[in-house]
């Protein structure tokens, strides 16, 4: 029998009271051990559990030591598969996805001074993979040109391409579970800019958004319509129910939202994210649902991707033109940032995917280890 959560992001209390998550290394372990309650607690009143001690003296010291150390320690951050764990941890915190991260937790002082030191290095490393060069004039529908000339196909292999002919049901079930790291929040970490716009570009945001919650009907919801995929396809859809089995390119994917998401300065770049994840949807929706139909599941299973098809060939006229130009146009000290958001889109989500490709092309998976919670079907 198939056993699912109540909705995306709820856990049962057999769910709740195994171990949340795995550390990667030296940081992602003194944090969890931070977070959980084995090292500290919130505050006075505050602790997650009853069995909290005081709060070990200096812990906050130590965990932005263990921070530092990480980011000297390594030669690619995106790849840093303790730093973009802790790094996702540390967003976890503002969204609720995950029911063992007390909320109490959000705002302490020395978490955020972790996460800071994490994120300067981060945002340094996307900004130096996406220079941007020749930018346009700050105008509605020369901007919109650039952004759709930037996220215009390109022939060769691809994801899309390999799920749409060759993938096995093993493959696909992997793919969703890579893909449930952002999808079971889909439109989450873009919704961040809403209040930091103003005008039009507000406006079209919103519009977007409201398409992507279900415009008032719960049943449309993307990321619960993702969620009946997963249970379609024999998966668990909890969220970060297969948190330890994706790797750090796939958290660096969804950390990259976060980061210009939470990050006020960087409006600009969250909207030129949305932008280029919006021009980038509909053509590999198509082929991911034409994937799922080779290897039998029904519109349970594909409406996700089919709803995709459709809904995206709008937003990215709405997000290319209404967004990010009108944003150019209105506040044109953004544009940088928001060409940056664009590419720092296209280049992680192809990493992402490359990684996946480039796993399956050489005949072996593309998780960092088996699943632990497994198939339901």
């Amino acid at each position: 029998m198939t056993t699912t959560s109540p909705q995306p992001g709820h856990a049962t209390p057999a769910q709740q009271s195994r171990t949340p998550v795995e550390p990667r290394g030296p940081l992602s372990e003194l944090l969890c051990s931070v977070l959980t309650g084995h090292s500290a607690h919130p505050g006075e009143g505050r602790s997650p559990s009853s069995q909290d001690t005081q709060p070990e003296r200096g812990w906050g010291e130590r965990l932005q030591a263990a921070a530092r150390d990480a980011v000297a320690g390594g030669d690619d951050i995106v790849r840093d598969e303790d730093i973009q764990l802790s790094l996702f941890l540390l967003y976890g915190l503002h969204y609720g996805s995950l029911p063992w991260l007390d909320p109490a937790w959000e705002w302490d002082p020395d978490l955020i001074v972790t996460r800071s030191i994490l994120e300067r290095p981060f945002e340094e490393a996307l900004r130096a993979a996406v220079p941007v060069n020749d930018p346009p004039a700050p105008e509605r529908d020369v901007v919109a040109d650039w952004l759709f000339a930037a996220t215009a196909p390109v022939p060769g292999p691809s994801l899309a391409r390999f799920v749409a002919k060759r993938a096995s049901l093993e493959q696909v079930r992997e793919f969703l579970i890579q893909r449930s790291i952002y999808t079971l929040r889909e439109a989450d970490p873009h919704s961040w800019a809403i209040p930091r716009l103003t005008g039009r570009a507000k406006a079209a945001l919103v519009e977007i958004q409201s398409d992507e919650y279900g415009g008032g009907d719960p049943g449309r919801v993307h990321a619960s319509i993702f969620a009946q995929t997963v249970r379609g396809a024999g998966l668990d859809d909890t969220y970060g129910a297969y948190l330890d089995s994706v790797p750090a390119v796939t958290l660096a994917s969804q950390n990259t939202m976060s980061l210009f998401g939470l990050n006020r300065r960087l409006r600009g770049a969250i909207v030129g994210h949305l932008a280029a994840f919006e021009m980038t949807s509909s053509i590999p929706n198509r082929m991911y649902g034409d994937g799922f139909r080779r290897l039998g599941f029904g519109t349970d299973v594909t409406r996700y991707f089919d709803e995709h098809v459709e809904a995206d060939a709008v937003h990215e006229q709405i997000a290319g033109r209404d967004l990010a130009g009108a944003l150019a146009e209105d506040e044109p000290e953004l544009l940088g940032d928001i060409l940056f958001g664009a590419l720092a889109c296209l280049a992680v989500d192809g990493w992402a995917g490359d990684h996946i490709l480039h796993a399956w092309q050489d005949g072996h998976s593309s998780l960092r280890k088996p699943p632990a919670v497994s198939h339901l079907a």
